[in-house]
Protein backbone atom coordinates (compact mmCIF):
# COMPACT_ATOMS: atom_id res chain seq x y z
CA UNK A 1 0.00 0.00 0.00
CA UNK A 2 1.42 3.53 -0.68
CA UNK A 3 1.96 5.99 2.02
CA UNK A 4 -0.28 9.23 1.94
CA UNK A 5 0.91 12.56 3.04
CA UNK A 6 -0.75 15.30 5.21
CA UNK A 7 1.24 18.66 4.55
CA UNK A 8 0.93 22.45 5.25
CA UNK A 9 1.58 24.58 2.77
CA UNK A 10 1.86 28.08 4.19
CA UNK A 11 4.10 29.01 7.49
CA UNK A 12 2.41 26.39 9.53
CA UNK A 13 -0.47 26.41 11.98
CA UNK A 14 -3.08 25.60 9.29
CA UNK A 15 -5.00 23.19 11.06
CA UNK A 16 -3.18 19.68 10.53
CA UNK A 17 -4.00 18.43 13.35
CA UNK A 18 -7.79 18.41 12.94
CA UNK A 19 -7.60 16.84 9.31
CA UNK A 20 -5.24 14.19 10.81
CA UNK A 21 -8.18 13.84 12.96
CA UNK A 22 -10.99 13.98 10.82
CA UNK A 23 -8.97 11.34 8.61
CA UNK A 24 -7.58 9.04 10.80
CA UNK A 25 -10.28 6.64 11.11
CA UNK A 26 -9.19 6.06 7.02
CA UNK A 27 -5.94 4.70 8.01
CA UNK A 28 -4.25 1.89 10.39
CA UNK A 29 -1.06 4.20 11.27
CA UNK A 30 -0.64 7.98 11.59
CA UNK A 31 2.96 8.94 11.50
CA UNK A 32 4.75 11.47 12.37
CA UNK A 33 7.84 12.22 9.81
CA UNK A 34 10.20 15.33 11.27
CA UNK A 35 10.05 18.40 13.35
CA UNK A 36 9.44 17.91 17.23
CA UNK A 37 7.49 19.86 20.42
CA UNK A 38 7.92 22.84 18.38
CA UNK A 39 4.94 21.75 16.41
CA UNK A 40 1.36 22.57 17.73
CA UNK A 41 -1.27 20.32 16.41
CA UNK A 42 -4.57 21.27 17.60
CA UNK A 43 -7.31 19.24 18.03
CA UNK A 44 -11.44 19.82 19.05
CA UNK A 45 -13.79 17.27 19.84
CA UNK A 46 -16.37 16.67 22.12
CA UNK A 47 -16.21 20.03 23.79
CA UNK A 48 -12.72 19.85 24.09
CA UNK A 49 -9.65 21.51 23.18
CA UNK A 50 -6.44 19.03 22.62
CA UNK A 51 -3.12 20.25 21.91
CA UNK A 52 -0.45 17.81 20.43
CA UNK A 53 3.70 18.50 19.94
CA UNK A 54 5.28 15.22 19.58
CA UNK A 55 2.53 12.64 19.48
CA UNK A 56 0.98 12.00 16.36
CA UNK A 57 -2.89 13.18 15.77
CA UNK A 58 -4.35 10.02 15.62
CA UNK A 59 -4.15 9.20 19.27
CA UNK A 60 -7.51 9.83 20.75
CA UNK A 61 -8.39 6.88 17.85
CA UNK A 62 -8.65 3.40 19.84
CA UNK A 63 -7.54 1.34 16.19
CA UNK A 64 -4.96 3.26 15.37
CA UNK A 65 -1.29 3.53 15.65
CA UNK A 66 0.68 6.43 16.60
CA UNK A 67 4.34 6.02 15.03
CA UNK A 68 7.25 8.63 15.81
CA UNK A 69 9.58 8.24 13.26
CA UNK A 70 13.21 8.26 12.80
CA UNK A 71 13.08 11.81 11.36
CA UNK A 72 11.16 13.47 14.77
CA UNK A 73 13.60 15.00 17.41
CA UNK A 74 12.24 14.15 20.92
CA UNK A 75 12.39 15.98 24.31
CA UNK A 76 11.65 13.38 26.72
CA UNK A 77 10.84 15.91 29.25
CA UNK A 78 8.04 17.74 26.98
CA UNK A 79 7.02 14.43 25.92
CA UNK A 80 6.19 12.74 29.93
CA UNK A 81 3.91 15.92 29.92
CA UNK A 82 2.13 14.92 26.89
CA UNK A 83 1.70 11.15 27.73
CA UNK A 84 0.77 12.29 31.21
CA UNK A 85 -2.24 14.88 29.81
CA UNK A 86 -3.26 11.66 27.95
CA UNK A 87 -3.61 9.57 30.91
CA UNK A 88 -5.88 11.82 32.47
CA UNK A 89 -8.36 11.57 29.53
CA UNK A 90 -7.75 8.14 30.02
CA UNK A 91 -6.04 7.23 26.73
CA UNK A 92 -4.14 3.92 26.56
CA UNK A 93 -1.26 5.01 24.76
CA UNK A 94 1.02 2.34 25.47
CA UNK A 95 -0.67 -0.17 23.15
CA UNK A 96 -0.88 2.62 20.53
CA UNK A 97 2.52 4.69 21.10
CA UNK A 98 5.49 3.63 18.80
CA UNK A 99 8.65 5.00 18.62
CA UNK A 100 11.73 4.83 16.41
CA UNK A 101 15.04 3.89 17.57
CA UNK A 102 16.34 6.08 15.11
CA UNK A 103 14.68 9.52 16.38
CA UNK A 104 17.24 11.74 17.83
CA UNK A 105 16.81 13.11 21.25
CA UNK A 106 16.67 17.07 22.70
CA UNK A 107 18.84 17.55 25.33
CA UNK A 108 18.66 19.88 28.06
CA UNK A 109 21.49 21.66 26.95
CA UNK A 110 20.38 21.41 23.56
CA UNK A 111 17.51 24.20 24.60
CA UNK A 112 20.27 26.36 26.63
CA UNK A 113 22.18 26.25 23.12
CA UNK A 114 19.46 27.12 21.30
CA UNK A 115 18.58 30.06 24.09
CA UNK A 116 21.77 31.46 23.79
CA UNK A 117 22.54 31.17 20.21
CA UNK A 118 19.01 33.53 19.45
CA UNK A 119 19.99 36.03 22.13
CA UNK A 120 23.58 36.22 20.45
CA UNK A 121 22.17 37.40 17.57
CA UNK A 122 20.42 40.41 19.14
CA UNK A 123 18.05 42.20 16.37
CA UNK A 124 18.74 39.44 13.91
CA UNK A 125 17.17 36.90 15.66
CA UNK A 126 15.00 34.34 13.46
CA UNK A 127 12.17 33.67 16.44
CA UNK A 128 12.86 30.49 16.97
CA UNK A 129 11.06 28.05 19.36
CA UNK A 130 13.51 27.93 21.94
CA UNK A 131 12.85 24.02 22.18
CA UNK A 132 16.01 23.00 21.08
CA UNK A 133 15.23 21.70 18.04
CA UNK A 134 18.09 22.96 15.78
CA UNK A 135 21.07 22.35 17.85
CA UNK A 136 19.40 19.19 17.99
CA UNK A 137 19.72 18.90 14.20
CA UNK A 138 23.10 20.11 14.23
CA UNK A 139 24.31 17.48 16.35
CA UNK A 140 22.16 15.01 14.46
CA UNK A 141 24.18 15.93 11.09
CA UNK A 142 27.31 16.57 12.97
CA UNK A 143 27.19 13.00 13.67
CA UNK A 144 27.57 13.72 17.19
CA UNK A 145 23.31 13.41 18.11
CA UNK A 146 22.07 10.61 20.88
CA UNK A 147 19.36 8.27 19.60
CA UNK A 148 16.47 6.47 21.02
CA UNK A 149 18.25 3.42 20.71
CA UNK A 150 21.11 4.50 22.92
CA UNK A 151 19.27 4.11 25.68
CA UNK A 152 19.03 0.37 25.22
CA UNK A 153 22.69 0.75 25.43
CA UNK A 154 24.76 0.13 28.82
CA UNK A 155 27.00 3.19 27.59
CA UNK A 156 24.32 5.99 26.84
CA UNK A 157 24.70 7.95 30.34
CA UNK A 158 28.61 8.31 28.79
CA UNK A 159 27.85 9.87 25.68
CA UNK A 160 25.33 12.17 26.97
CA UNK A 161 27.81 13.58 29.71
CA UNK A 162 30.26 13.80 26.67
CA UNK A 163 27.77 15.96 24.66
CA UNK A 164 26.39 18.11 27.27
CA UNK A 165 30.07 18.95 28.65
CA UNK A 166 30.85 20.26 25.05
CA UNK A 167 27.32 21.80 24.64
CA UNK A 168 28.35 24.29 27.84
CA UNK A 169 31.70 25.30 26.13
CA UNK A 170 30.04 26.32 23.38
CA UNK A 171 27.00 28.18 25.67
CA UNK A 172 30.23 29.72 27.21
CA UNK A 173 31.73 30.85 23.99
CA UNK A 174 28.19 33.23 22.79
CA UNK A 175 29.28 35.17 26.46
CA UNK A 176 25.46 36.04 26.94
CA UNK A 177 23.64 35.50 30.04
CA UNK A 178 21.91 32.65 30.47
CA UNK A 179 20.47 31.77 33.84
CA UNK A 180 20.24 27.97 34.51
CA UNK A 181 20.72 25.10 37.34
CA UNK A 182 21.72 21.94 35.20
CA UNK A 183 21.43 19.83 37.82
CA UNK A 184 18.19 20.67 38.47
CA UNK A 185 17.21 20.34 34.62
CA UNK A 186 18.96 17.03 33.90
CA UNK A 187 16.95 15.49 37.09
CA UNK A 188 13.75 16.02 35.49
CA UNK A 189 15.28 15.11 32.07
CA UNK A 190 16.49 11.54 33.19
CA UNK A 191 13.29 10.98 34.78
CA UNK A 192 11.34 11.24 31.47
CA UNK A 193 14.00 9.29 30.07
CA UNK A 194 12.72 6.29 32.13
CA UNK A 195 9.09 6.83 30.68
CA UNK A 196 10.41 6.98 27.13
CA UNK A 197 12.22 3.46 27.54
CA UNK A 198 8.83 2.25 28.58
CA UNK A 199 7.36 2.66 25.12
CA UNK A 200 7.53 0.13 22.45
CA UNK A 201 10.75 1.50 20.75
CA UNK A 202 10.68 -0.45 17.55
CA UNK A 203 13.28 -0.24 14.26
CA UNK A 204 10.17 2.13 12.02
CA UNK A 205 11.63 1.67 8.82
CA UNK A 206 11.31 -1.99 8.56
CA UNK A 207 7.58 -2.02 10.66
CA UNK A 208 6.79 0.70 7.60
CA UNK A 209 8.12 -1.95 5.28
CA UNK A 210 5.93 -4.86 6.28
CA UNK A 211 2.88 -2.87 7.01
CA UNK A 212 2.97 -1.86 3.73
CA UNK A 213 3.58 -5.22 2.73
CA UNK A 214 0.26 -6.36 4.55
CA UNK A 215 -2.11 -4.08 3.00
CA UNK A 216 -1.99 -1.55 6.28
CA UNK A 217 -2.99 2.56 4.89
CA UNK A 218 -0.84 4.52 6.50
CA UNK A 219 -1.21 8.57 6.91
CA UNK A 220 2.65 10.69 7.30
CA UNK A 221 1.48 13.40 9.15
CA UNK A 222 4.00 16.88 8.77
CA UNK A 223 4.85 19.32 10.73
CA UNK A 224 5.02 23.21 10.49
CA UNK A 225 4.46 24.34 6.90
CA UNK A 226 6.21 24.05 3.47
CA UNK A 227 7.70 27.33 4.03
CA UNK A 228 9.99 26.79 6.62
CA UNK A 229 11.36 23.91 5.18
CA UNK A 230 14.88 24.17 5.48
CA UNK A 231 15.98 23.84 1.87
CA UNK A 232 12.40 25.34 0.19
CA UNK A 233 11.38 27.89 2.90
CA UNK A 234 11.90 31.55 3.64
CA UNK A 235 15.50 30.86 4.71
CA UNK A 236 17.04 31.66 7.22
CA UNK A 237 13.71 32.08 8.45
CA UNK A 238 12.98 28.46 8.56
CA UNK A 239 12.48 25.13 10.75
CA UNK A 240 15.43 22.77 10.71
CA UNK A 241 14.32 19.82 8.71
CA UNK A 242 12.51 19.06 5.43
CA UNK A 243 8.78 19.95 5.90
CA UNK A 244 7.69 19.11 2.27
CA UNK A 245 6.93 15.87 1.09
CA UNK A 246 10.51 14.56 0.38
CA UNK A 247 11.00 14.97 4.01
CA UNK A 248 8.80 11.78 4.52
CA UNK A 249 11.02 9.59 2.28
CA UNK A 250 13.79 10.52 4.46
CA UNK A 251 12.02 10.80 7.82
CA UNK A 252 10.26 7.49 7.60
CA UNK A 253 12.35 4.94 5.10
CA UNK A 254 10.01 5.80 2.63
CA UNK A 255 10.73 4.89 -0.94
CA UNK A 256 9.47 7.62 -2.90
CA UNK A 257 7.86 5.17 -5.64
CA UNK A 258 5.39 4.19 -2.48
CA UNK A 259 3.82 7.53 -1.62
CA UNK A 260 0.40 7.91 -3.01
CA UNK A 261 -2.28 10.74 -2.20
CA UNK A 262 -0.68 13.99 -0.52
CA UNK A 263 -3.27 16.36 0.69
CA UNK A 264 -1.90 20.30 0.97
CA UNK A 265 -3.71 22.13 4.21
CA UNK A 266 -3.23 25.59 3.79
CA UNK A 267 -5.70 28.90 5.60
CA UNK A 268 -8.23 30.84 3.74
CA UNK A 269 -5.72 33.60 4.53
CA UNK A 270 -2.31 33.72 5.57
CA UNK A 271 -0.52 33.59 8.84
CA UNK A 272 3.01 33.61 10.39
CA UNK A 273 4.54 33.20 13.73
CA UNK A 274 7.74 34.49 14.86
CA UNK A 275 10.15 37.08 11.71
CA UNK A 276 10.75 36.70 8.14
CA UNK A 277 9.22 37.99 5.16
CA UNK A 278 5.36 37.74 4.59
CA UNK A 279 4.09 40.14 1.31
CA UNK A 280 0.55 39.86 2.39
CA UNK A 281 0.93 40.87 5.99
CA UNK A 282 -1.95 43.32 6.91
CA UNK A 283 -0.98 45.96 9.67
CA UNK A 284 -5.10 47.40 9.57
CA UNK A 285 -8.48 46.55 10.76
CA UNK A 286 -8.27 43.88 8.76
CA UNK A 287 -5.42 42.13 10.04
CA UNK A 288 -6.63 42.67 13.37
CA UNK A 289 -10.47 41.21 12.64
CA UNK A 290 -8.42 38.08 11.11
CA UNK A 291 -6.36 37.53 14.55
CA UNK A 292 -9.20 38.22 16.40
CA UNK A 293 -11.96 35.84 15.24
CA UNK A 294 -9.38 33.14 14.11
CA UNK A 295 -7.36 33.15 17.51
CA UNK A 296 -4.62 33.32 16.01
CA UNK A 297 -1.85 32.49 18.58
CA UNK A 298 0.50 29.77 18.31
CA UNK A 299 -0.65 26.58 19.66
CA UNK A 300 3.52 25.87 20.99
CA UNK A 301 4.51 29.44 21.77
CA UNK A 302 1.54 30.91 22.47
CA UNK A 303 2.76 34.10 20.42
CA UNK A 304 0.81 36.58 18.11
CA UNK A 305 0.30 35.11 14.48
CA UNK A 306 1.12 37.76 12.02
CA UNK A 307 -2.11 38.00 9.38
CA UNK A 308 -2.55 38.59 6.33
CA UNK A 309 -4.85 38.12 2.63
CA UNK A 310 -3.99 34.33 0.75
CA UNK A 311 -0.92 34.66 -1.11
CA UNK A 312 -1.29 32.35 -3.77
CA UNK A 313 2.61 32.84 -5.38
CA UNK A 314 3.34 31.41 -2.58
CA UNK A 315 0.52 28.39 -2.61
CA UNK A 316 1.19 27.65 -5.91
CA UNK A 317 4.65 27.07 -5.28
CA UNK A 318 3.84 24.96 -2.07
CA UNK A 319 1.60 22.88 -4.27
CA UNK A 320 4.28 22.47 -7.12
CA UNK A 321 7.64 21.53 -4.69
CA UNK A 322 5.39 18.59 -2.77
CA UNK A 323 2.94 17.57 -5.74
CA UNK A 324 -0.02 17.99 -4.00
CA UNK A 325 -2.76 15.99 -5.45
CA UNK A 326 -5.72 17.33 -3.08
CA UNK A 327 -6.17 21.09 -1.25
CA UNK A 328 -7.65 21.40 2.17
CA UNK A 329 -9.31 24.82 3.00
CA UNK A 330 -9.42 25.89 6.37
CA UNK A 331 -10.56 28.57 8.40
CA UNK A 332 -13.21 29.69 5.43
CA UNK A 333 -15.48 30.87 8.75
CA UNK A 334 -12.77 33.41 9.81
CA UNK A 335 -13.49 35.68 6.63
CA UNK A 336 -17.09 35.76 7.44
CA UNK A 337 -18.42 39.25 7.23
CA UNK A 338 -15.55 41.22 5.24
CA UNK A 339 -17.07 42.96 2.18
CA UNK A 340 -14.13 42.59 -0.21
CA UNK A 341 -11.40 39.51 -0.01
CA UNK A 342 -8.17 40.37 -1.84
CA UNK A 343 -5.83 37.41 -3.12
CA UNK A 344 -2.12 37.95 -4.17
CA UNK A 345 -1.93 36.93 -7.40
CA UNK A 346 1.46 37.82 -8.62
CA UNK A 347 4.64 39.90 -7.28
CA UNK A 348 6.35 43.40 -8.33
CA UNK A 349 9.66 41.62 -7.85
CA UNK A 350 12.48 44.44 -8.53
CA UNK A 351 10.36 46.37 -10.93
CA UNK A 352 9.09 43.54 -12.80
CA UNK A 353 5.38 41.53 -12.73
CA UNK A 354 6.35 37.59 -11.77
CA UNK A 355 4.35 34.91 -10.47
CA UNK A 356 6.65 32.52 -9.27
CA UNK A 357 8.06 32.82 -5.84
CA UNK A 358 11.61 34.31 -5.99
CA UNK A 359 15.27 33.83 -3.78
CA UNK A 360 13.94 36.95 -1.83
CA UNK A 361 10.81 37.79 -1.18
CA UNK A 362 12.03 40.73 1.81
CA UNK A 363 9.85 44.19 1.22
CA UNK A 364 12.45 45.58 -0.03
CA UNK A 365 12.13 43.83 -3.08
CA UNK A 366 8.74 42.40 -3.47
CA UNK A 367 5.19 43.98 -3.24
CA UNK A 368 1.95 42.68 -3.62
CA UNK A 369 -0.28 42.04 -6.55
CA UNK A 370 -4.04 41.48 -5.54
CA UNK A 371 -7.25 40.26 -7.31
CA UNK A 372 -10.37 41.71 -5.43
CA UNK A 373 -13.48 39.13 -5.07
CA UNK A 374 -16.66 39.95 -2.99
CA UNK A 375 -17.02 38.65 0.29
CA UNK A 376 -19.76 36.78 2.08
CA UNK A 377 -21.64 37.65 5.20
CA UNK A 378 -23.25 34.14 6.12
CA UNK A 379 -21.97 32.35 9.12
CA UNK A 380 -20.28 29.18 7.66
CA UNK A 381 -19.92 27.40 11.55
CA UNK A 382 -23.13 25.46 11.50
CA UNK A 383 -22.88 24.15 7.42
CA UNK A 384 -22.15 20.68 6.80
CA UNK A 385 -23.05 20.37 3.17
CA UNK A 386 -21.23 21.74 0.49
CA UNK A 387 -24.88 22.77 -0.86
CA UNK A 388 -25.28 25.10 2.05
CA UNK A 389 -22.41 27.26 0.97
CA UNK A 390 -22.59 30.84 0.12
CA UNK A 391 -22.07 31.76 -3.66
CA UNK A 392 -19.49 34.24 -2.83
CA UNK A 393 -17.64 31.35 -1.38
CA UNK A 394 -17.54 29.14 -3.84
CA UNK A 395 -16.47 31.14 -6.16
CA UNK A 396 -13.51 32.12 -3.96
CA UNK A 397 -13.30 28.31 -4.03
CA UNK A 398 -13.68 27.70 -7.91
CA UNK A 399 -10.92 30.67 -8.39
CA UNK A 400 -8.41 29.22 -6.39
CA UNK A 401 -8.61 25.26 -8.21
CA UNK A 402 -8.52 26.77 -11.37
CA UNK A 403 -5.24 28.60 -10.17
CA UNK A 404 -3.76 25.80 -8.46
CA UNK A 405 -4.70 22.93 -10.76
CA UNK A 406 -5.92 20.96 -8.03
CA UNK A 407 -9.01 19.85 -6.14
CA UNK A 408 -9.85 21.67 -3.25
CA UNK A 409 -12.06 18.77 -1.52
CA UNK A 410 -12.34 19.73 2.34
CA UNK A 411 -13.64 22.80 3.70
CA UNK A 412 -12.89 23.48 7.26
CA UNK A 413 -15.66 26.10 8.77
CA UNK A 414 -14.82 25.66 12.45
CA UNK A 415 -12.40 24.24 15.08
CA UNK A 416 -14.63 20.83 15.95
CA UNK A 417 -14.05 17.91 13.76
CA UNK A 418 -17.85 17.93 13.13
CA UNK A 419 -17.27 21.21 11.48
CA UNK A 420 -15.91 19.84 8.37
CA UNK A 421 -17.57 20.14 4.47
CA UNK A 422 -16.63 17.70 2.33
CA UNK A 423 -16.64 18.46 -1.51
Amino acid sequence: MAVDLLLGLQWGDEGKGKIVDVLTSKYNIIARFQGGPNAGHTLVFNGMKHVLHTIPSGIFHEDAINLVGNGVVIDPVIFKKELDKLAEQHVDYKKSLYISRKAHIILPTHRLLDAASETAKGKAKIGSTLKGIGPTYMDKTGRNGIRVGDLELADWKEKYRALANKHEAMINFYNVEIQYDLKELENEFFEAVKVLKSLKLIDSEEYIFQAQKDGKTILAEGAQGSLLDIDFGTYPFVTSSNTTAAGACTGLGVAPNKIGDVFGIFKAYTTRVGSGPFPTELFDKDGETMAKVGHEFGATTGRPRRCGWLDLVALKYACQVNGVTQLMMMKADVLSGFKTLKVCTAYKYKGETITHLPYNIEPENVEPIYTDFKGWAADLTEMSEASQMPDELNAYIAFLEKELETPITIVSVGPDRKQTIFR
